[in-house]
């Protein structure tokens, strides 16, 4: 049985910023960008994995979601409670001080970790921890 990764999903409560972050910023393509029912999906991913993508999508993409459960999702997004996704990168120091330049939150600083890679997180515009790992040699 083959299974892969297709697909993986964050909340963003701003598609425009999440879109310039990701498109701009991190140099991933956009594959999709739907809107259905006041909602909005955003796809991108990496050129080098074409197979993989990211949806961005409402902080509760459910059209019967009750306005409790929205707002308590949008606070929960706007905290930075809610998770990320690790990214891998040839140059962690290089990747950090780019994000850095361009603006993103830092929450770590480039480290060497006891589990084998050197990392660095930063916050996306809407607050979902973004980390960035090299393995070490």
């Amino acid at each position: 049985m083959d299974i892969r990764l297709s697909q993986c999903f964050l909340a963003v409560d701003d598609h425009d910023k999440a879109l310039a972050f990701y498109r701009d910023v991190l140099g991933m393509e956009v594959r999709n960008d739907v809107g259905f029912e006041n909602m909005r999906w955003v796809t991108v991913g990496s050129p080098s994995q074409p197979d993989v993508e990211i949806v961005l999508e409402p902080p509760l993409a459910d059209p019967n979601a009750s306005p409790a459960d929205r707002e308590a999702m949008a606070e929960l997004l706007a905290k930075g409670l809610l998770r990320g996704v690790i990214f891998r990168t040839d140059d962690c120091d290089a990747t950090f001080e780019r994000l850095r330049a361009a603006g993103a939150e830092v929450i770590q600083e480039p480290i060497d970790q006891p589990y084998g890679v050197r990392d660095c997180s930063f916050r996306d515009p809407s607050g979902n921890m973004l980390r960035f790992n090299q393995p070490r040699a």
